[in-house]
C-alpha cells in the first residue's frame, strides 16, 4: 500500500501537532505520526500544567482552527510585574510594570492549559480532512534528492516530499541526519505547578527574579471548584528543588507562598507538581535533504521568558507558510530553497532568543551586589524610557515591530 503525502511529520506533540493543522487547513496532504497513542481525552482532570501563549502565537493557533475549538478558556495575561526579588528579605523597591492597554492590546497573551490544547489538537486532527494519523506508530525514514520513504511498522509505507522532525529535543532524526547540537546545562530545575488563591489576580503576571533563578505566577482562568487560579513556574538550584518537591503540600505551599507574597491571599496546590531539568540547546542546521527540525527538536532556551512553545509556534508559521506556497504554486515544499529560506527565517530569532534568555538567567539568577545593583539601574532606565519600554511590551506578545 502507497500513500502519497506532501508532508509528513513526525512528532504529534503540540508543535508537530499545530503543523499538522495548519498545513491539512490549508489543502496540503500531511501525515503524522507518534510513538504515543492520542487519546481523546474527552474528560481529563485538571494536572497543573498550562502554556503561556503570545498574543502572535494565538493568530497562528487560529488560522490552524485550533484556538475555537479549547474546550477550557484561555486566561488573559493583561499586566505584567516584573521585580528583582529576594527570598527571605525585601523586595527591591525596584520593578517594572507593563499594561498591554499601553501598547493597544487587549493582553499580552493567553495562558492555556496543557489539557485543553491538547484536546482542541487530537479533535482537530482526527476530523480534519487531509490528516493520516498513525498513533501509536514506530516508522522508519529513508530521505533522498526525489524524496522521501516513511514505512509505518506494520502499517502502509508513505511517499512524501517533507519530513518534518518534530519529535524533540532528543530528536532521533536530527541525530540520524548528523545535524549537531550546542547545549548549555544551567544547574538548575524547573517546577511547574497550579495554585488555587482567595484574591482575584485581575489578569496580572509575577515574575520575582531571585537568586536562585526566576519565580513566575501566572494568571489562569477559573475551573470548576476554583474561582481564582495562577500557573507557578519556578526556577531553583536542583540541590534545593530536591528538598522543596519531597515537602508535603503543607510545606510546598509554605514554600510557594514565601517567594509569592501575601498579595493573592491563602493559597492551596491544584493538581500534581512537576518537574524537569533546565538546560539550553540549539541545532547548527534546521534541515537537511528532506528534513526540517521544528520545535525543541531545532532549539530549547530557559524558560526565564516563558517563550519556548511561542517560538516553536513561530517555526510553524514560518515552515508552512513556505510550504502551502509552494504547493499553490506547484513547486517543491520539501526543496533544498525552500528549507533553506526557512532557516534563514527561524534560525536567527532563535537564536537570538537563546542568547537573551540565557544572558538574562546569568545576570539574574545571583546575589553578587555589583550585579543587582546594575539589575536596579537598568529597570529603572527601562521603565523611565517609553519607547524602550513599548519595545519590551511588543517582544514579549510576539509582536514584530520591523
Amino acid at each position: 500500500m502507497n500513500d502519497e503525502y506532501d508532508v509528513c511529520i513526525v512528532g504529534a506533540g503540540p508543535v508537530g501537532g499545530i503543523l499538522a493543522c495548519r498545513l491539512a487547513g490549508a489543502g496540503l496532504r500531511v501525515a503524522i505520526i507518534d510513538r504515543a497513542a492520542l487519546p481523546p481525552m474527552e474528560h481529563p482532570d485538571f494536572d497543573g500544567r498550562a502554556y503561556a501563549i503570545a498574543a502572535g502565537s494565538k493568530r497562528v493557533l487560529e488560522t490552524a482552527g485550533l484556538w475555537d475549538a479549547l474546550p477550557f478558556p484561555a486566561g488573559a495575561i493583561r499586566d505584567i510585574r516584573v521585580s528583582d526579588g529576594r527570598v527571605g528579605r525585601q523586595a527591591s523597591p525596584m520593578f517594572l510594570h507593563f499594561d498591554a492597554a499601553d501598547v493597544g492590546e487587549e493582553a499580552f497573551g493567553w495562558m492555556v492549559e496543557a489539557r485543553s490544547l491538547r484536546m482542541a489538537v487530537n479533535t482537530r486532527l482526527r476530523t480534519l480532512g487531509g490528516v493520516s494519523l498513525f498513533a501509536p506508530a514506530e516508522a522508519t525514514v529513508e530521505r533522498a534528492e526525489d524524496g522521501a520513504t516513511v514505512r509505518v511498522a506494520g502499517g502502509p509505507t508513505l511517499k512524501c516530499r517533507l519530513v518534518v522532525a518534530a519529535e524533540g529535543r532528543g530528536s532521533p532524526l536530527r541525530e540520524a541526519a548528523g545535524i549537531a547540537v550546542t547545549r548549555m546545562g544551567y544547574g538548575q530545575t524547573g517546577i511547574v505547578c497550579a495554585i488555587g488563591h482567595e484574591l482575584p489576580h485581575n489578569g496580572t503576571a509575577l515574575e520575582h527574579f531571585l537568586p536562585s533563578g526566576p519565580f513566575a505566577q501566572l494568571p489562569m482562568a477559573p475551573t470548576e471548584g476554583a474561582p481564582n487560579i495562577s500557573a507557578i513556574v519556578w526556577t531553583e538550584r536542583t540541590s534545593a528543588a530536591s528538598r522543596v518537591l519531597a515537602l508535603d503540600d503543607a510545606g510546598f505551599e509554605r514554600e510557594v507562598a514565601r517567594r509569592l507574597g501575601q498579595y493573592l491571599g491563602a493559597i492551596r496546590l491544584l493538581g500534581r507538581r512537576w518537574s524537569y531539568p533546565l538546560g539550553a540547546m540549539h541545532a547548527h542546521r534546521y534541515y537537511d535533504t528532506r528534513l526540517a527540525l521544528v520545535g525543541d527538536a531545532a532549539h530549547g532556551i530557559h524558560p526565564i521568558a516563558g517563550q519556548g512553545l511561542n517560538l516553536g509556534i513561530r517555526d510553524v508559521e514560518a515552515l508552512a507558510g513556505l510550504a502551502i506556497a509552494a504547493v499553490e504554486q506547484g513547486a517543491d515544499p520539501g526543496a533544498k530553497a525552500v528549507l533553506r529560506r526557512y532557516q534563514l527565517r527561524r534560525r536567527p530569532d532563535n537564536l537570538a532568543m537563546l542568547i537573551a534568555t540565557d544572558g538574562l538567567d546569568r545576570l539574574f539568577s545571583n546575589d553578587n551586589r555589583l550585579l543587582r545593583l546594575a539589575r536596579g539601574l537598568g529597570i529603572a532606565a527601562v521603565h523611565r524610557v517609553p519607547s524602550l519600554k513599548r519595545a519590551f511590551m511588543r517582544q514579549a506578545m510576539g509582536v514584530l515591530t520591523g
